[in-house]
């Protein structure tokens, strides 16, 4: 699967050459000339982030601080003048993982793609994240108990939440509806398998860009349910 990459910079020309080097390398290139389109596109699911300072309407500092604020723990690598220390400075503050100064050579910044990615395919999807999550448009907060959508707060029940904490804490891993039952539910709850299926079905609709064709929630026949984050 090609790793994708939201390029966020306003200079066509630049934009032009990024892409093209960068799917020649394999990547999955979406671009944006502004800081608004940034934040608009930066809810689906991007390996990274290439993210200039210098940007109309939201400079590249206020888009990875409104990023990291929305709980959005994509990494993200800042480009900023020669000059601007302080960019830097404040980049690596406001939670940008790694910045690259222009003019830059582009198997430098190549190696620093590769570096973050590194980085993040070796850690704990679910551990290293700590209190986030993040999944497709999806982003939840276990110590806030939240859960948002493309940035806005989706309504879901405490039993939903818990279902979809338990999920995500058992990423990738087949879950019987008794399993699910007794997790969510408690070993004492007077209910039955079906409830399981219902509230699978609303959490569905709430966090599925289709919930008749479901992307992370999975019915396993004969089993149960597997919850997939890509």
């Amino acid at each position: 699967m090609k790793r994708r990459i939201l390029l966020v910079e306003d200079e066509p020309g630049l934009v032009m050459t990024l892409t093209d080097r960068l799917s020649n390398e394999g990547y999955d290139v979406e671009s944006a000339g502004n800081g608004n389109s940034a934040l608009e596109k930066s809810s689906a699911n991007f390996d990274l982030i290439v993210l200039d300072v210098m940007l109309p309407y939201s400079s590249g500092l206020e888009v990875c601080h409104e990023l990291r604020r929305r709980g959005i723990k994509t990494p993200v690598l800042m480009l900023t003048a020669k000059s601007q220390v302080l960019d830097k400075v404040i980049g690596l503050k406001l939670g940008a993982d790694d910045y690259l100064t222009k003019p830059f050579e582009m198997i430098e910044l190549l190696a620093r793609l590769e570096a973050l990615l590194r980085r993040n395919a070796t850690a704990d999807p679910v551990r290293a994240l700590g209190e986030i999550f993040q999944f497709g448009e999806i982003v939840v907060n276990f110590r806030t108990t939240e859960v948002f959508r493309a940035g806005q707060p989706l309504k879901v029940s405490a039993r939903e939440f818990n279902l979809l904490r338990y999920f995500i804490r058992n990423v990738g891993t087949t879950l019987s509806r008794e399993e699910l039952l007794n997790a969510v539910w408690g070993y004492e709850a007077m209910v039955f398998t079906r409830t399981v299926d219902v509230h699978v079905a609303w959490l569905r609709q709430k966090i599925e860009p289709n919930p008749r064709q479901p992307r992370h929630i999975h019915t396993v026949h004969g089993h149960g349910y597997r919850f997939v984050a890509q």
